[in-house]
């Protein structure tokens, strides 16, 4: 066979949909062996040009190549039959079942005769211990996939993909929930399956994993192919420049909030989960970003979610404006003015069937009833406002929230909790996921609103941005205070050290 220059060719790719110009005119090359990094903003077009690929949407122009030869891809088993496989930001494993069923299934090896077949179990097993063999792979074929880390399931669907005998693997946000050490390990494989001839395409909105692992960068924008560059040629700053079209020289807004007196006040907090947060006490100054940093399994998402009624607490005590209050639901802290955005927007944030208007406002539905009916010019009113003050991009608000890029969809759930008027707002990893000039945005916005006196609790895994957006870090290992830091003068060395610290 003839070893082409390219392995893949996506060229002029087109694609609308109504009111958006989706893709227009994207050429995309991808050379044999090699990891093609592919950028830009949410709604820049890279997941569109991805299910493109994989059959998941029909282009309205344009021809994809698989080494030099023209290929028709009308659905997913086309793509599969091509040798291309796609793994999802979005897992969606078989909890419960085991790694081998979820490896084989739709294809399970079979014995027997005629309308006599049965799974062929020793098969299927051995089949797999030799992928994972193969890949280096330390899993338990037997294992219940539901009881697996992320990182597991990311590599189970990994060797799926190369179960497929795929050349050209597409790997969406592959990184989005791994450790620093599950990384690497990712990373391992990935150099593993590109020195075997296989190609990666990597979508991610971490830069320095991008000039990591990757061999050349395609950034798209607006629709539209930037260009590509050899990613030895890139920095950090030049990929940021190219995606957003204008240099970004802070990567955070000027703060101007002035905290002032206690609105919060936390004692003792303990979690009814006996290894879960314990014997927690902090402060929160109205007008305040709080930061909260550490490390995998420090429990601050249960922190937040018991602040917010949804994890019960077996001691401790919570006071607003020095007032004891009892947070037994996530009514009973609406009632008290808090709200609390989600990290995984798409599992317990959005609303994904229903528009922008119906996700805006699904939160305070009694402010929009009179006399038992809906005040309709009320609810288009304020939605219409709030897309508009956040500057959330979108055709109009009945547009399903699901079409709409993760920066934006992050912006209508905080339109949804603002007009709840809260005084406290819990942020669980705000900006997971979202491009770096949405998170400017996102950034801007709570930077207003502590300037407005509205308190932010604020978890981030990421620590530029801990360091950028907060006044003071409160920072937890496996389930305790470890220490709270000024913002200003904290620095990375001190918060790891702190969320490193493992009390007795």
């Amino acid at each position: 066979m003839t070893v082409h220059e390219y392995l893949l060719e996506m060229n002029e790719i087109s694609k609308e949909f109504p009111g958006v110009k989706a893709l227009d005119n994207v050429t995309l090359k991808v050379r044999p062996g090699s990891v093609h990094a592919l950028m830009g903003e949410n709604g820049a077009g890279k997941s569109t040009l991805m299910k493109c690929l994989f059959g998941i949407y029909k282009p309205d122009g344009g021809e994809i190549k698989l080494n030099g030869q023209t290929v028709t891809i009308g659905n997913s088993n086309d793509a599969l039959a091509n040798g291309i496989s796609m793994i999802h930001q979005e897992l969606h494993p078989v909890p419960h079942r085991n790694v081998m069923e979820n490896i084989w299934l739709g294809r399970f090896p079979m014995k027997g005769v005629g309308p006599l077949k049965f799974v062929d179990h020793k098969k299927m097993r051995l089949d797999t211990e030799a992928l994972f063999k193969q890949l280096q792979m330390d899993i338990d074929s037997d294992s219940l996939v539901g009881d697996l880390s992320v990182s597991k399931v990311q590599s189970i669907e990994i060797a799926k993909a190369v179960s497929f005998n795929s050349k050209v693997i597409v790997m969406d946000e592959p990184t989005s929930s791994l450790t620093g050490n599950e990384v690497e390990q990712l990373f391992r494989i990935i150099r593993d399956l590109r020195s075997r001839g296989v190609s990666i395409i990597y979508i991610s909105h971490k830069m320095e994993e991008i000039l990591e692992i990757s061999d050349e960068v395609t950034i798209m924008r607006d629709g539209k192919k930037i260009g590509t560059w050899a990613s030895a040629e890139l920095t950090t700053d030049m990929i940021i420049s190219k995606m957003v079209g204008r240099d970004l020289k802070e990567r955070f807004p000027e703060r101007t909030n002035v905290p002032d007196g206690v609105l919060m006040k936390v004692e003792g907090l303990t979690s009814v989960v006996p290894k879960s947060f314990k014997n927690v006490s902090f402060e929160l100054r109205k007008g305040e970003i709080l930061g909260v940093g550490g490390l995998v399994g420090a429990q601050r998402t249960e922190l937040v979610e018991a602040l917010f009624g949804l994890r019960g607490v077996s001691a401790g005590t919570i006071s607003i404006h020095g007032k004891p209050v009892r947070i037994k639901s996530s009514l009973d802290a609406i009632k008290h003015k808090i709200a609390l955005l989600t990290e995984e927007r798409r599992v317990t944030g959005i609303f994904p069937v229903l528009n922008i208007l119906e996700n805006t406002v699904i939160a305070n539905l009694d402010r929009y009833m009179k006399f038992g009916f809906i005040q309709e010019a009320k609810r288009k009113k304020e939605v219409k406002e709030s897309i508009e003050k956040l500057r959330t991009k979108t055709p109009h608000m009945f547009e399903l929230i699901k079409n709409l890029s993760g920066g934006n969809q992050q912006k209508v759930l905080l339109a949804r909790w603002l007009l709840t008027d809260p005084d406290v707002l819990l942020l669980d990893e705000p900006t997971r996921g979202i491009d770096v000039g949405a998170k400017f945005e996102i950034y801007s916005i709570i930077a207003d609103l502590a300037k407005q006196g509205k308190s932010i609790i604020m978890i981030s895994s990421e620590m530029p941005e801990l360091l950028g957006m907060s006044d003071r870090i409160m920072v937890m290992c496996e389930g305790r205070l470890t220490g709270i830091v000024d913002g200003k003068q904290a620095t990375e060395e001190e918060i790891m050290r702190l969320a490193a610290q493992h009390m007795a």
